[in-house]
Order: C-alpha cells, then structure tokens, then sequence
C-alpha cells in the first residue's frame, strides 16, 4: 500500500447556481487563506471550478466546509497526495461563466449533456468500432496524453469546439459519440452542445483522465502519455500498467514530456524541450525567438521553475 504524503490536490466543480457570485468570491477568497490552500477557483452564477493544494487536514476542512453548504453537498473532489504544495499562491476569481463556450444561447448541464460513462464503462466502450472518441480538450494537452485513437480537435481554446464540431463533424451524427477530459467540466457542456446540435448517441467520461488513472478495473489502459494538469506537477501519470512518454522535443527529437514555455515574451508558446536543450536553445522554439528583445532567458534560471504554469 502506497504511503500517505503530507499534502493533497483537489480538483472539484459543481455546475449550481449560485446567488450574488461576486461577493460569493471575496468570501471564499478569505475562507481559503484562513485555512493556508493554495490554488485556482474560478466562480460565477452557474457554479464552481476549483484546484487547490493543501495539507492533509486543510484540504479535509475545505472538503467538510463545503459540502456543509446545500449547494456543494453532493461535491465530487478528486485527490492526489503530492509531497509539497503544488501552487505558489491562492487565487479565488469571479467570471461571467466557468467554462466558456463562446455561444450565445450557454449550455446548461444540469438542463442537458451526454450519457455519463462510469471509467470501467468508458474503457469498454472504447474498444467498440463504430465509435468516434473526441478529446474535449486543447492541443497542448492532448499532445502530452491522450486515449488511443482520439480525435486530436486542432482549438487553441474551448471557445473554438462549436465551430470545430460544425465543420468536422456535421456528417456523423448518427454514430455514438465518446468525450472526455481531464476532471469531467468541459465534456458537461461539450456533450451537451453535441445532443443540442442533433447527435444521436453522446457519452462522456465521468470524473474525466483523472478519475478514469485512479480507477482499480481500469487502471488507466489505452490511455497513452500523461495527462496535462494546470499546476506545477505539469504532467500526471495515468496509465498504471503500460507508462510511457508520446512526446518529443522540438529541437533534438528526443522522447521528453517536458513542457516549457518559450521565453520570448512575446511568443510563450509551449513546446517540449529536453533538458540538454533548453540552455543551447535559450529556452526557445524558434531562432526568432532566440533573438528576440524582450526575451527572459539566462542559464542559472533553468529546469521546473520554467515548466509551464498558469
């Protein structure tokens, strides 16, 4: 039996509508520095989405304190234990949506989505093959790990699904439909906006990649690489029988799941780069980068400080 870490990781949302968010947000902002929690909490009228880190018992009070509150009382929290807080500071932020679609008519999840697929469901259906298996996430992440034979969408941003679907996928509709993500909140309103736009068969991942790696029948099978998380662990193992890394460094092509950010300030692009590369290349996905002006690079500011962090 693995041994228990001092600190924890959890990753949570709730689609519920939530009154006066705004001042919702300052309240929780300060709920969360009396505890000590680190981490990213977006909060609007149609609910939360969070990430925090913690010590075992901050992260157990945050647990209990919201699901004392009617709205989170049936929270689903997915937890990693970690050795050390996996974010530098906590911010806590309100947003007119908490995943943005761009559509003027929004997706309500609780009013619509697709049929929810416990992970063991899921790994069968994946076998199937008059299946199409969509990843309702953004390149970068799908680069780093992805379920075998997923459609890789090419979006920059969730905002750009809706006109990816209707130029990719308009003549499928009648095929069963597979969607996932990482923790589950943006297949709750990518699934939906497929059943709204007239596809028959629409199934998600409950609990997305992160739920489908810690689950005991599954243990993470055909999904291959790692997958992408928005906190300073960058890159999480998933699949606990067959690991292995699908990426490669820009410069010298050699395997490397390691996410960097260009240091051309003007570009940040994310690239893969392989520690015996980022000093000769500064750190940089092209030779205009390179040489840039505004560029912030030098040898000592090398390694996980630079991995990429939102």
């Amino acid at each position: 039996m693995t041994a228990s870490k001092p600190y924890r990781v959890l990753l949570y949302y709730n689609y519920v509508r939530i009154e006066e968010p705004e001042a919702y947000t300052a309240l929780h902002l300060a709920f969360c520095k009396s505890l000590g929690v680190r981490g990213r909490i977006l909060i609007a009228s149609e609910g939360i989405n969070g990430t925090i880190s913690g010590t075992v018992d901050q992260t157990s009070a945050y647990m209990y304190a919201l699901r004392m509150d009617p709205r989170f009382a049936t929270m689903e929290f997915k937890i990693d234990q970690v050795d050390d807080h996996t974010f530098r500071k906590m911010h806590v932020r309100y947003r007119k949506e908490i995943v943005t679609m761009g559509l003027e008519d929004d997706i309500d999840p609780n009013a619509i989505t697709g049929r929810h697929l416990a992970p063991a469901e899921f790994h069968e259906a994946l076998q199937r093959d008059d299946v199409i298996v969509i990843d309702a996430r953004n390149t970068y992440e799908y680069d780093l790990g992805h379920f075998r034979n997923a459609i890789r969408p090419n979006v920059g941003t969730f905002r750009e699904f809706p006109r990816w679907v209707r130029e990719n996928l308009s003549a499928y509709k009648n095929k069963t439909i597979l969607t996932y993500c990482t923790g589950g909140i943006r297949c709750e309103k990518f699934s939906g906006f497929l059943v709204r736009e007239g596809f028959s068969d629409v199934a998600q991942l409950h609990g997305g990649i992160v739920s489908y790696g810690k689950d005991a029948e599954t243990r993470g099978r055909l999904f291959d690489g790692k997958c992408y998380v928005f906190d300073e662990r960058v890159a999480v193992p998933v699949n606990m029988e067959e690991e292995r890394v699908i990426s490669h460094c820009l410069h010298c092509g050699a395997v490397s799941d390691r996410y960097v950010n260009c240091a051309n300030l003007d570009c940040d692009t994310q690239f893969f780069c392989c520690d015996a590369c980022e000093i000769p290349n500064r750190r940089s996905c092209s030779e205009p980068c390179r040489s840039a002006r505004r560029h912030d690079f030098s040898p000592e500011k090398t390694g996980e400080h630079y991995r990429f962090y939102r």
